[in-house]
């Protein structure tokens, strides 16, 4: 363990800060595909019942009419967030009339990427802009990929901690400053080290052969069963260029080193025009293709692993809203749904990255160059299609050296993390955490992706009756279970609200659809750098 990250931790022991440091917030956001009992895609509308898509605050869509999203709010407790997450699952189970949630993060069989329908949000500026902005992903890189579900991670620390640490750190200048370089500095580290979390809960090491509808790829794929493709020491094809990917997005040097260069590279992006995506036309016959010809259309289209986040006002960019009051929490996005858990998420899981978001905050961080944030990728790219192999190497340092050797040297320098952590919280659920993910390094096949595989190899079975198998499982376990949390009447309530709410925005609208586009974009030029707070 570095010397830095020694003192760091014993900096970290007092009294205050071990109390601030329970503090961490967490809040998960689980995309899940509506399946009908057959294992094909269902292709009715968002349920009435669920409220609106829109404005709801826990049950909304992601791409696709037929792919929820559900979202828990941010607390402070594991146990919490998970009873809430379940809750979410049993009321929606309960008001979709005998579908299920698709057990896993590659797609179920489709019979063509054209039955996949836009979601939909209503007749509102924000609601016609959210489906066009999905027309245009259709348009660009086809429906199929955005069927991929997956899990997102929204980890802060709370502001005492960061008052106390700053102060330890010997640090001065406005707090949140501080706050958005120190996270910024985590996000750095991940970027380098987040092929460690691939290997271990990378969770699609086969799809459905449906889901290349005729596409070439350049992998060697192995066949199983009736249709279903494989590579034998895949981690997440889901993480894949198979997956979310964009070549046009290669281009850019979108950076991490602070927050003006992230949000002028996100800036440039969207105002770099496209020869591609011009030649798809933005307004053909008097239709809209997409938002515009640009290399993103807005910030949501940049694939990372990991974003910084501010939570924006209604109607606010992303991006301004992080220049005008900085990064509030990072939201982790590498993560495939977990097929062994009926919400995608374990609570091992959890406490697994709490250890590896705190050791990447306490870590050594230096710049990443151009040429380093490469060599992360090309790492990433080796783990998701190549990682359970025994001999692969990947490069630190400019050399190449065994993937596993790292990762017990990551595994060692977060043992101490891990300890730290079940002392602030009278606990040792993180130490256990860690050492049950250490087996995967033991044995690759006890990984989330080699467990899948195992499975399916064992019985000659193919991927998608596999995950069937597992959505029916729990489409029964969820609707039979009582709240742990919520209760019936707070959820429809919340629907009904939510209902309300968009009709009143639909209502207050007073801008033609073309001048509330023109007015959205011309939010850019005016935060194009962070402002100290």
């Amino acid at each position: 363990m570095g010397s830095n990250l020694q003192q760091r931790l014993a900096m970290l022991n007092s009294a205050p800060l071990k109390q601030a440091i329970t503090g961490i917030r967490r809040g998960i956001e689980r995309e899940t595909l509506r399946v009908k009992a057959d294992g094909s895609l269902a292709l009715t509308p968002h349920a009435k019942a669920l409220g609106s898509a829109l404005t709801h605050p826990w049950i909304t869509t992601d791409f696709s009419e037929s792919l929820l999203e559900f979202i828990t709010p941010a607390t402070d407790s594991i146990d919490t967030t998970l009873a809430q997450l379940s809750d979410i699952h049993r009321f929606t189970i309960r008001n979709i009339a005998g579908e299920q949630f698709w057990a896993g993060s590659m797609p179920c069989f489709i019979q063509s990427q054209t039955e996949i329908p836009f979601a939909q949000y209503g007749s509102s500026n924000v609601g016609k802009m959210k489906t066009l902005y999905r027309k245009g992903l259709h348009n660009r890189y086809g429906s199929m990929m955005q069927a991929i579900s997956g899990v997102h991670f929204n980890f802060s620390f709370s502001e005492a901690f960061w008052q106390q640490y700053q102060q330890v750190l010997a640090q001065s200048g406005p707090l949140q400053s501080f706050i958005s370089e120190q996270y910024l500095s985590l996000i750095r580290n991940y970027k380098r080290y987040v092929w460690l979390m691939v290997y271990l809960f990378g969770a699609s090491p086969a799809m459905c052969q449906s889901f290349l509808e005729g596409r070439q790829s350049r992998y060697s794929f192995q066949t199983l069963g009736k249709g279903t493709l494989y590579l034998p020491y895949a981690t997440s094809l889901r993480m894949s260029d198979l997956g979310y990917t964009n070549s046009a997005q290669s281009s850019l040097n979108i950076t991490y080193n602070n927050l003006d260069e992230y949000i002028a590279g996100l800036h440039q992006a969207i105002s770099m025009p496209s020869e591609e995506y011009r030649n798809i036309g933005v307004k053909v016959d008097g239709e809209y293709q997409q938002l515009n010809a640009n290399v993103l259309q807005i910030e949501n289209e940049f694939y990372s692993t990991i974003r910084p986040k501010r939570t924006t006002k209604s109607g606010e960019r992303p991006t301004c809203a992080l220049a005008k009051r900085g990064v509030e929490y990072i939201e982790v996005r590498a993560l495939d749904v977990n097929p062994f858990s009926p919400v995608g998420i374990t609570a091992e899981q959890m406490h697994f990255l709490d250890i590896f978001l705190l050791y990447c905050l306490l870590k050594d961080s230096p710049p990443l160059s151009a040429s380093e944030q490469t060599v992360t990728e090309q790492n990433l790219k080796k783990v998701v299609t190549d990682g359970r192999r025994r001999n692969l190497d990947i490069i630190q340092d400019g050399q190449p050296r065994l993937m596993l050797d790292w990762a017990e040297e990551l595994f060692a320098d977060m043992m101490p993390v891990a300890q730290y952590l079940d002392s602030a919280y009278t606990t040792e659920r993180y130490s256990s955490a860690i050492k049950q993910f250490y087996m995967g390094l033991l044995d690759p096949a006890q990984t989330v992706s080699g467990q899948v595989l195992n499975n399916l190899i064992a019985a000659q079975q193919d991927n998608g009756h596999f995950m069937l198998a597992l959505s029916a499982r729990y489409q029964q376990q969820l609707a039979n279970e009582d709240y742990q949390y919520y209760n019936e009447q707070q959820f429809t309530e919340a629907a009904a609200q939510s209902l309300l709410q968009q009709q009143q925005i639909e209502q207050q609208d007073d801008l033609s659809f073309e001048q509330y586009i023109a007015q959205y974009y011309a939010e850019v030029p005016k935060c194009d750098k962070a402002q100290d707070v």
